[in-house]
C-alpha cells in the first residue's frame, strides 16, 4: 500500500450485527450476515471511502469465552484486532439489558485509551431500550442505529471521520491477485499464513473454518500481490443452504477477481471430482492455475520416487489443463512455499505477453502447411491472419473463412504449437475464429435492415 490508512475495529459479542454494521460501511455484501450466532469467524477488511479520504474496517468474531483452543485463536484475533485499531465501534443489541458481559467489554476497551463508539444497534424494533440504559457502560460517543435499515449509519461515519486522521489510499494498478481455491481442511489457511508471513486467518482441524475471503497484501520482488484466502468447496449434494452456500458464491467470485489460482489438493486425498470441477471453472474463467499438492510432510517415507509416482497420476487426471503447473508443498516445514511466489510471477508474466504479429503468422502458416485443417470438398477452413487482441490471459484473433468446419481436435493442435513456440506455462490462452463471409453477408443484411443470420456481425462490430 502506498500510504497506511487508518483501522476502525468492530467488535462485540456474538449476533449484535456487528456484520450488517461493516457491510453498510462498505457498502457491499463483503461479510456474511445471517441469524445464526457466530457466523464470522476470521477477521474480514474493507474499506470506506469518503470522497477525500479513507478508513480501513476490521469486522471481528463474536466475543465469548475462549472454551478450546480453535476458540482462543479467534479470541486472540479480536485482541490484536483491537490493539492495532486508531479507533473501536463497540455493537450493542438494543432489545437486551446491559449485562456483566457488556460492562467488563466495555472497560477492556475503554483500558485501551482509543477513540470508541457505542453503535446501539436494531433500534428499529419495538423491544429496543431507550438509549440512556447503554450510558452506564461508560462510553460517551452513543449512536443509535439500525445497520438493517442503514438508520444511524450516517452520523456514525461522519464522527469517525472527524476523529481519525486524513489519509487517502493510493491505488496501484498492477496489484497481483492470488486466490487458494480448494475443498474444505486441504490447508489453504495454513498456506495463506506462510505466504503472508503471519497468523491472519483462523487455522483449525474443523473443516469449513474460513467462511469469508481473507485478503493480505505484501510484496514480493517490488510487485504488490493480494492474497485471497476462500472457504472450502464440498460437492454439490454437501453444500448446506445458508451460509455455506454463501461461501462457495464467494469462492466463484474469488477466482473471478483473482489473476492466479492455487488449486489446494491434500496429498492423502487425491483428484477428486470436486477438484477437477473447480481447475475446470478457474481455466473457464481464464486464470492463470497451479496445482498444489498440499501436506506433503504428513507422507509417510517421502521421496523423489514417491513424487515421480504421484505426480503422472495428478498429471493424468487434469490432462485438460496440461499447462498448468504442479508442486508438492508443505506449509508445516516450509517446503517449496517460496517457490510458489516465483511461479506466481512467472505465470503473471507468460499472461501479459505480447507477441508480435509477425511472429503470430510465421507460427500459423507452419502450423497450417504442416498439417492442414480438413473438410468438406472444396470447403476446407481457409487461415488468412492473425492477431493479439487482448492480454491477461492472452487472447488470439483467427480470420478466415469456413470456419464451421474446423474440427475441436484442430483448435487444441492449434493451441499446442503455439504453446510449444510461445510458452504460455500456467495460463489458459483464448481464441476467436472470424469468419470473413458470414462477417460480409451480415454487413450487407444489416446495411438492408434484416436481422444478421449468424454471431459473425456482432464480433465484426466488436472489432472495430
Amino acid at each position: 500500500m502506498a500510504s497506511k490508512l487508518p483501522t476502525v475495529a468492530i467488535v462485540g459479542h456474538a449476533n449484535a450485527g456487528k456484520s450488517s454494521l461493516f457491510n453498510r460501511l462498505v457498502r457491499s455484501k463483503q461479510a456474511i450476515v445471517a441469524a445464526e450466532a457466530g457466523t464470522t469467524r476470521d477477521n474480514v477488511i474493507g474499506t470506506v471511502d469518503l470522497g477525500d479520504r479513507q478508513f480501513r474496517v476490521v469486522d471481528t468474531a463474536g466475543l465469548k469465552p475462549a472454551e478450546d483452543e480453535f476458540e482462543a485463536s479467534i479470541q486472540d484475533q479480536i485482541a490484536d484486532a483491537i490493539e492495532l485499531a486508531d479507533a473501536i465501534i463497540l455493537v450493542i443489541d438494543s432489545t437486551n439489558y446491559p449485562d456483566q458481559k457488556d460492562r467488563d467489554l466495555a472497560k477492556k476497551i475503554l483500558r485501551g485509551q482509543k477513540p470508541t463508539f457505542l453503535a446501539v444497534n436494531k433500534t428499529d424494533l419495538k423491544e429496543s431500550l431507550p438509549t440512556d440504559e447503554f450510558r452506564r457502560l461508560g462510553i460517551k460517543n452513543i449512536v443509535p442505529i439500525s445497520a438493517e435499515h442503514n438508520s444511524g449509519i450516517r452520523r456514525l461515519v461522519d464522527q469517525l471521520a472527524e476523529t481519525l486522521p486524513k489519509a487517502k489510499e493510493v491505488q496501484e494498478d498492477d496489484i497481483l491477485r492470488v486466490a487458494l481455491i480448494g475443498r474444505p481442511n486441504v490447508g489453504k489457511s495454513h498456506l495463506f499464513n506462510r505466504l503472508a508471513g503471519k497468523q491472519q486467518a483462523i487455522v483449525a482441524p474443523i473443516a469449513g473454518t474460513t467462511r469469508d475471503v481473507n485478503r493480505v497484501s505484501l510484496r514480493y520482488h517490488g510487485q504488490a500481490i493480494e492474497l485471497l484466502d476462500t472457504a472450502g468447496v464440498r460437492r454439490s449434494g454437501k453444500i448446506e443452504r445458508g451460509i455455506e452456500k454463501f461461501s462457495v458464491l464467494r469462492t466463484v467470485a474469488a477466482i473471478d477477481e483473482a489473476d492466479v489460482c492455487l488449486l489446494l489438493m491434500d496429498v492423502n486425498e487425491l483428484s477428486t471430482g470436486i477438484d477437477q470441477k473447480l481447475a475446470g471453472m478457474i481455466a473457464e474463467a481464464g486464470k492463470g492455475l497451479i496445482i498444489v499438492i498440499s501436506k506433503w510432510d504428513s507422507v509417510e517415507g517421502k521421496d523423489a520416487f514417491t513424487r515421480d509416482a504421484l505426480a503422472p497420476q495428478i498429471i493424468a487426471n487434469f490432462d485438460f489443463v496440461p499447462w498448468a503447473p504442479l508442486i508438492f508443498t508443505s506449509s508445516v516445514t516450509g517446503q517449496n512455499v517460496s517457490k510458489l511466489f516465483e511461479l506466481v510471477s512467472e505465470i503473471a508474466a507468460e499472461r501479459n505477453r505480447t507477441i508480435t504479429t509477425r511472429k503470430l503468422n510465421d507460427l500459423l502458416q507452419k502450423a497450417i502447411l504442416r498439417h492442414p485443417p480438413a473438410g468438406l470438398k472444396n470447403t476446407h477452413p481457409k487461415f488468412r491472419y492473425i492477431v493479439q487482441t487482448d492480454h491477461n490471459p492472452p487472447w488470439f484473433v483467427i480470420y478466415g473463412s469456413n470456419f464451421k468446419f474446423i474440427h475441436w481436435s484442430y483448435k487444441r493442435y492449434i493451441e499446442r504449437q503455439f504453446r510449444e513456440e510461445f510458452g504460455f506455462g500456467g495460463t489458459p490462452i483464448k481464441f476467436s475464429f472470424r469468419d470473413e463471409k458470414q462477417i460480409k453477408a451480415n454487413k450487407e443484411r444489416a446495411a438492408q435492415g434484416l436481422e444478421p443470420v449468424t454471431k459473425a456481425y456482432k464480433q465484426a462490430k466488436d472489432d472495430q
